[in-house]
């Protein structure tokens, strides 16, 4: 069943959302209509199932992110890396399809994944002061705010006239980020990876 969702998904990604209808579903993977409505209830559903599965796949991605990196700066740094590649390679005519086409499915799929990014980086930043990397005194509700919006919703746009130095941006963001969080110890650490 998962390997349906990921080809349809596949599918959706190409040529969007709203063109794609259900016989092209079945007519791509050389199925009949009913044998597709045994699995989804209509358009919405498949819709609805892909998204919970792209969410749970990043949630496992993230999750094991975090447990291969004991480090909180490498962690962060790890954590970050994929976020921004995702958000880079955003393919914008599929959120603009969900966003205006299926607007609940939409909001729900983006609250569940805030909220779970959100949560991963507040216990990054908790990492970080008990490891000796983070200010103690350091606001995690604000920083992980201003956190989510330069790494997970529209930080990248803002450079629109530096689109092929996604590297640079990247790095230079990141040690922006940790520098204002870090303390004398985590600055060093900074400074060390990325020779600044």
């Amino acid at each position: 069943m998962d390997k349906l969702k990921i080809k349809i998904s596949q599918l959706f990604k190409k040529y969007g959302i709203k063109s794609v209808t259900m016989d092209d579903i079945a007519r791509e993977f050389g199925i009949s209509k009913k044998t597709l409505y045994q699995h989804f209830k209509n358009k919405n559903d498949v819709i609805e199932k892909i998204a919970q599965l792209e969410f749970k796949t990043e949630l496992e991605d993230l999750k094991n992110i975090c447990h291969s990196h004991s480090n909180a700066i490498e962690q962060l740094l790890a954590l970050s890396k994929y976020l921004a590649n995702k958000l880079h390679n955003l393919n914008l005519s599929l959120t603009y399809d969900l966003s205006k086409y299926y607007p609940l499915i939409w909001e729900e799929f983006i609250t569940k994944r805030t909220k779970q990014i959100s949560s991963l980086i507040n216990q990054n930043i908790q990492t970080g002061i008990e490891q000796g990397y983070y200010q103690k005194k350091t606001k995690s509700d604000i920083i992980t705010a201003i956190y989510m919006f330069n790494f997970v919703i529209n930080g990248f746009e803002s450079y629109n006239g530096l689109k092929e130095n996604f590297d640079e941006i990247f790095n230079t963001l990141f040690v922006y980020h940790v520098r204002g969080i870090a303390n004398n110890k985590g600055i060093k650490y900074i400074e060390k990876q990325f020779s600044v």
